[in-house]
């Protein structure tokens, strides 16, 4: 068996957890693709993977050698598919990273638009918080907002996101506008847990930076939960400018403090391969950027 056929049945092995499954999705025996690990671990003199009674396991090594082997053989797959012409007709799944919220406020037109340009493409949206690794989850563009490491792949900026504070039209009548951050000490406030969400809020005060704690009036579990609150006069909430478009566009949020933001942060598309990139990434990339630019959600 070559080597890149080994390779082969070591990343579906992998990707499975499981010799059975993984000689399944190969139309091969079992025994084959026990033989192709053993020869695989011989030549490359280390232990790959980790047998037990209830299957199999990947060691330290197998597990670096599964991400080269996985980007190896898609390297291999885009310049076969190059070679054949197929990149000028984006076709089949289109995975795509989102930060909470991101879909519900900005991305789904963007995405509606994008399916009738080219209904050959069926698109997968997850939630991810922060930068997600694109190759090892098997992702192929992702929205994130934030500052990237170098080794995160190729970058379209899309604009900028700032944290902002708000409250309802009906809050702000009954408890007043707040002038200052000092002022929040006399206000109500919803909080969320959510994974991210700072304790203390942050402002910009002349050449410092002003935090301010506050008191919540109720705490919820999601962002999502605390602007519904929010919109319902409860409180002043803080979160990102795209969480709460809607609302401040149907006027259901106002902006509060916003002489005392604190600078953005950069919202940009991140993906792999560039030039080389499959037809449906590079025509998405290309679709979605000034859509997302013009998008009032991103203030850049």
């Amino acid at each position: 068996m070559s080597r890149y056929r080994q390779m082969q049945v070591f990343e579906a092995v992998a990707r499975a957890g499981s010799l059975a499954a993984a000689a399944r999705q190969l139309n091969l025996s079992p025994a084959t693709i026990m033989r192709s690990i053993c020869a695989l671990e011989a030549r490359l003199n280390n232990t790959l993977l980790l047998r037990g009674p209830r299957g199999v396991d990947l060691s330290p090594v197998g597990e670096q050698f599964a991400v080269s082997c996985r980007q190896i053989l898609e390297q291999a797959a885009v310049a076969e598919r190059s070679a054949a012409g197929l990149h000028a007709s984006p076709a089949g799944q289109l995975s795509v990273s989102l930060p909470l919220l991101m879909d519900q406020q900005v991305f789904t037109p963007i995405a509606l638009d994008y399916l009738a340009a080219f209904p050959d493409v069926y698109l997968v949206t997850r939630a991810s918080e922060g930068v997600p690794k694109l190759l090892e989850e098997n992702i192929d563009v992702a929205l994130v907002v934030g500052h990237l490491p170098d080794s995160s792949g190729f970058a379209m900026p899309v604009g900028v996101v700032r944290p902002i504070v708000c409250a309802s039209p009906a809050y702000l009548a009954q408890w007043g506008r707040p002038q200052t951050p000092e002022d929040l000490k006399a206000h109500r406030t919803v909080l969320t847990t959510a994974t991210g969400q700072e304790t203390e809020w942050r402002f910009h005060c002349e050449r410092s930076t002003r935090l301010v704690k506050p008191v919540p009036v109720l705490t919820c579990t999601t962002q999502r939960a605390a602007i519904h609150a929010a919109t319902l006069g409860l409180g002043l909430i803080r979160c990102m400018s795209y969480e709460a478009h809607h609302e401040l566009q149907n006027g259901l949020l106002e902006p509060v403090l916003s002489s005392f933001a604190i600078q953005g942060m950069p919202a940009q598309l991140i993906y792999r391969d560039g030039r080389r990139a499959e037809a449906r990434v590079r025509t998405f990339i290309d679709f979605a950027t000034p859509r997302l630019r013009a998008h009032p959600a991103f203030l850049g």
